[in-house]
């Protein structure tokens, strides 16, 4: 009986605790806003912390008066919510609450407890308390309305009073002067100006402020130090361009952050087509064009640039349109698309449309514009017979060198041959060898490009040279030697194109192999990946680059051939100086700073030309923050103060230093001397 009874009070400790943990977080809500209120009672009136206090006390009375009044619904009702929760129970949860007196009770409540023992466990009472006990939000609600009353009623400005005249030998206050800020953003932003109190504003770039003073002179000090002196009545003005904090004369303690949004760089995205290069079918008769733009303030201007390529090797016409993109009911998006039939782009196989989006803001002074990269559309025109790409150097072809084409077209009718005729072992070798050699002078060809040797455009063998007698002064690598170039400086080719001709190279060479084995089925996979290759060479003779805005200055007549050298450079460029990573004035201020020694008298000047250095702006400010406690006569801040003024050094970066040589006939022959 004592370990049942113990099990019941085990049960109630656990509901108590899961009840406490479901409405703990409306306690600590209905705590917060009187807390906030407390907190911020320095900058208001002193009958606001009375008024807070008042506040917090009753939030925590209701929460003595919630716990205890939960505590007694928990064991009246607990019984019930077990029968509803597990149909185990029998409905008989009340035997656990109480001792039974009769045999047949007893036993029940041994069974029950056995029961209730498997099914109750601490996750098990936190659903069934969620099940029953609800999150009290209300009193929060009540508090937060509360506690913004006061917010309002301590920012409200204090109604003023006629001053009165001190009686003789008394002390006059020096009256502080309020401020007011009025705040006018820029025009092109859609920003209303609006007044306000001294606080911590965010403003777009190049927005106008103006703080008035009321009642006496003020003085606003900026992080940037930079001062401005208000006379009673009159207004003083700045242009935020990087953000800030100030604080009043009157009032040093408090410091306001200006924070400046800059103008962000308009968007552009292309929709469609999503690859930079898109091979439109030979069947295709229209394109999708989708752009869309998007800007913080608005889109001034968005256009689309049209350039269309015709014709091949070195006649080839370029077209060029401009398309604006039309203007939309909201100015900061710009969303557009439409389909375009190959009639209207005037494009016919084989020519190439290039496009890209230039979009510019509307910024009056500065406006940012944005060019999206060059997106291809490539109609492909009919197939060539002829393989030679104009992306490779022109060469004398030889009468007897076959194409690509015509070895592939060979290996099939051979292989057609063979179905349909019983041709003998030795015609087959004979003709799969002779394709096997037209394929092999067509490789070299092509090697040819990549610095690989052949004497199929040359009668000279490797091993017929007239060679010298041999003395101390001969040349033994370039008589005996052979200068073949390495396959990487062989030419001129950038590296996609060398990619593309060893990848045709690679499989000239497996089919080659495989006819030379009397195999040519094996070989038709590989000469057409070899035809591939070619073809993407031929494909990639056309260049699109933009065009430059540089315009050489006019060559002047009159002094062209006159031999007049007045005002002309030397072609020689004097060396740079190493460059001393640390100012001067910047170590100089971090070695004061390490002591109590008195700071140099432009050290503010100094430390906000390093802070300039700073990525973001909170790091500026609280740099800034430390400089201007420094100044306030805080020692403790000077530690700070150096640590931001260490992190604002960079790496030098690497000077390469030339030196000039001069060349003797002493220093000549000694290198030319044989060794």
């Amino acid at each position: 009986m004592r370990a049942e009874t113990d099990f019941s009070a085990s049960i109630l400790a656990a509901l108590h605790t899961a009840v406490v943990r479901r409405r703990a977080p409306g306690w600590v809500l209905a705590c917060l806003p009187p807390l906030c209120v407390l907190r911020f009672t320095l900058v208001w009136q002193g009958w606001i912390t009375g008024a807070a206090g008042a506040l917090l006390l009753a939030a925590l009375a209701w929460i003595g008066c919630d716990k205890a009044q939960l505590r007694k619904r928990v064991r009246r009702e607990w019984t019930s919510w077990l029968d509803a929760a597990y149909p185990q129970l029998e409905d008989s949860s009340a035997l656990l609450a109480t001792a039974p007196a009769g045999a047949v009770a007893r036993l029940q409540r041994s069974r029950i407890v056995a029961r209730a023992e498997e099914q109750l466990d601490a996750a098990a009472c936190r659903r069934l308390v969620s099940r029953h006990i609800r999150l009290n939000l209300v009193p929060f609600a009540l508090a937060a309305f509360a506690a913004l009353t006061l917010a309002v009623l301590g920012a409200a400005p204090k109604a003023s009073r006629p001053q009165q005249a001190s009686p003789a030998g008394v002390k006059t206050v020096t009256p502080v002067a309020e401020l007011v800020l009025h705040i006018a953003p820029p025009s092109y932003t859609g920003g209303k100006p609006y007044s306000t109190q001294p606080r911590d504003l965010q403003v777009p770039q190049h927005s106008s402020l103006r703080w008035c003073a009321q009642g006496a002179e003020a003085r606003v000090e900026m992080s940037d130090g930079s001062s401005l002196a208000i006379r009673a009545g009159e207004c003083a003005g700045w242009v935020a361009d990087q953000s800030v904090f100030w604080r009043s004369g009157g009032q040093a303690s408090q410091r306001f952050n200006i924070r400046v949004l800059p103008d962000q760089e308009p968007v552009v995205t292309v929709v469609a087509p999503a690859e930079a290069v898109t091979v439109l079918p030979k069947e295709a008769q229209s394109v999708r064009l989708a752009v869309n733009t998007r800007d913080d303030y608005g889109i001034e201007r968005a256009t689309l640039h049209l350039t269309l390529a015709r014709g091949s090797g070195e006649n080839i016409r370029f077209s060029d349109r401009e398309v604006p993109l039309p203007r939309g009911a909201d100015p900061r998006v710009r969303n557009w698309q439409k389909v375009w039939t190959l009639a209207e782009l005037g494009m016919e196989p084989g020519d190439e449309l290039y496009f890209f989006v230039r979009a510019s803001d509307n910024a009056p002074e500065h406006p940012h514009t944005v060019q999206t990269p060059t997106y291809t559309l490539r109609l492909p025109g009919p197939q060539q017979e002829s393989l030679d790409a104009t992306a490779l150097p022109s060469m004398v072809k030889p009468e007897n060198l076959r194409s690509q084409r015509q070895i592939i077209i060979d290996t099939e009718q051979l292989l057609a041959d063979m179905q349909a005729k019983k041709l003998s072992a030795a015609v087959v070798r004979e003709r799969s060898e002779g394709i096997a050699a037209d394929q092999a002078q067509l490789r070299r060809r092509y090697g040819q490009f990549l610095g690989e040797e052949s004497t199929l455009f040359a009668d000279t063998d490797h091993d017929e040279h007239d060679h010298k007698p041999m003395s101390a002064n001969t040349n033994l690598a370039a008589q005996f030697g052979h200068a073949h170039d390495m396959e990487d400086n062989a030419t001129i080719f950038d590296p996609q194109t060398k990619t593309v001709l060893r990848r045709a190279i690679t499989a000239m060479w497996d089919a080659e192999k495989a006819l030379a084995a009397i195999t040519p089925k094996s070989a038709l996979a590989p000469e057409y990946k070899a035809l591939d290759a070619i073809k993407e060479l031929q494909q990639a003779e056309r260049i699109y680059l933009h065009r430059t805005a540089f315009a050489p200055p006019a060559i002047k007549e009159e002094k062209r051939l006159s031999g007049d050298a007045v005002g002309a450079q030397s072609y020689k460029r004097r060396q740079a100086a190493a460059q001393d990573p640390i100012p001067a004035e910047v170590r100089e201020l971090v070695q004061q700073l390490s002591g109590d020694a008195p700071l140099p008298a432009l050290w503010r000047k100094t430390a906000n030309e390093a802070f300039a250095k700073l990525a973001d702006d909170e790091s500026r400010l609280a740099a800034q923050a430390a400089a201007q406690d420094v100044a306030d006569g805080c020692a403790a801040c000077r530690a700070p103060l150096r640590a931001w003024l260490r992190s604002t050094l960079t790496e030098p970066p690497v000077l390469l230093q030339g030196r000039t040589a001069v060349r003797t006939r002493f220093g000549t022959a000694l290198q030319e001397a044989p060794r």
